[in-house]
């Protein structure tokens, strides 16, 4: 019967709608969470919350002058009890992961930008095109670099600007 076929898409349809939004506000209300134990901290941020089909919760904060292990887990035990009495996964099914990002996390947030100046970056363009160069200014628009071509006495340094809405990721690189 092909009503039957075509039901059965639209079940599957709003099923994964309705998983979908749920996770929105699963996050959304995550956040809230994380940013009320954060209100005490002010130097201390939200970059990200992330779900995973297995209910695993992975939240990224980070702080100005950095964050420091003993008060990730702080945050972790913390958010870990609110969630568990919350009822937001049903018999407690979920983990939970509290970390600052890492080197292989992309930045997000303006306020990254800010706290990196004076590391070096790779920006990824949103045409693919990579930048590699020092971070020397972020401003609501976008960030300035400084890159180096050539080398001994024909090495140049040059400053590119670079807006965010070109931008498709950042991240921080490691130079000895």
């Amino acid at each position: 019967m092909p009503g039957n076929e075509n039901d059965e898409r639209e079940r599957s349809r709003s099923l994964l709608l309705l998983l979908t939004m749920q996770a929105e506000d699963q996050i959304r209300i995550i956040g809230e969470m994380v940013n009320s134990l954060l209100a005490n901290h002010p130097t201390h941020f939200l970059v990200e919350v992330r779900i995973k089909p297995t209910n695993n919760v992975k939240i990224f904060i980070d702080a100005d002058e950095g964050v420091i292990l003993s008060e990730l887990i702080e945050y972790n035990r913390k958010l870990y009890k609110q969630l568990d009495e919350s009822g937001i996964f049903p018999n407690g099914d979920f983990s939970l992961e509290v970390s600052s990002p890492g080197l292989d996390e992309p930045l997000k947030l303006f306020r990254q930008y800010k706290k990196n100046i004076g590391r070096y970056v790779e920006i990824t363009l949103k045409d693919n095109a990579k930048q590699e160069g020092k971070l020397i200014e972020a401003t609501e628009d976008g960030v300035i670099i400084e890159t180096e071509s050539g080398k001994g006495k024909k090495k140049e340094t040059k400053q590119e600007s670079v807006l965010f809405d070109q931008i498709k990721n950042t991240k921080i690189q490691v130079k000895f």
